[in-house]
């Protein structure tokens, strides 16, 4: 899948201010008990009108073929300048990413003081899509052993999609919620600055209508 990426540095955190009471209405959070992989990865792109490998519109030189179609689903992706939070868009969907660090204790499913203003921003941003479908995904490196990865990364994923539920407000809304352990990491896990990254939480929910 072909991505093309834009980094944006960024120095300072927004901070959601949440004034008056939200409704908290009646959500559901399901998950697939074993998942090949992440839904979600498969492209968003639709798939081209077929094209005739004989209209001669095509000039193919003699004994061409056309080679295999593939869909190339195009994404932007915003980073801050410490890898925090990252942000990636497609055409059809939205992904948040946080730094397992920027909400929790290491080795810990307990939010920090600063992850709820974090959690409440993204949630801001679902209820402006109008999303019904959201899917909070927990990672971790390849640090200690694959089952406690996997215990805490859904942990965390848990911890996240409570704290999203606060905020979202359309009660139709389905939740995702699995913990992945070190599978399908976005860095190298031989260094630390890769492991940092791996260790994350995405937040995924598709693009309301432009």
């Amino acid at each position: 899948m072909t991505s093309s990426h834009r980094v944006a540095a960024a120095t300072s955190v927004v901070t959601l201010v949440l004034a008056g009471a939200h409704l908290i209405g009646a959500t559901a959070a399901t998950a697939d008990e074993n998942p090949s992989v992440p839904p979600g990865t498969e492209p968003s792109a639709a798939a081209p009108v077929a094209i005739d490998s004989n209209a001669p519109g095509l000039k193919i030189p003699q004994g061409g073929t056309l080679a295999p179609v593939k869909v190339l689903d195009i994404a932007e992706v915003v980073e801050d300048l410490g890898g925090e939070q990252r942000r990636q868009e497609t055409n059809q969907t939205v992904m948040m990413a946080l730094q397992s660090e920027v909400l929790f204790p290491e080795n810990s499913a307990v939010f920090n003081a600063q992850a709820a203003a974090r959690i409440q921003a993204i949630a801001n941003e679902i209820n402006q899509q109008k999303a019904t479908r959201v899917r909070v995904f927990g990672f971790t490196d390849d640090q200690g052993s694959y089952e406690h990865g996997k215990e805490l990364s859904k942990q965390r994923a848990d911890a996240v999609q409570t704290e999203l539920v606060k905020t979202v407000t359309n009660p139709s809304v389905t939740f995702d919620v699995r913990g992945y352990s070190e599978d399908y990491p976005i860095a190298d896990n031989g260094t630390e600055e890769g492991r940092k990254k791996n260790r994350r939480v995405e937040i995924t929910f598709p693009r309301g209508a432009s």
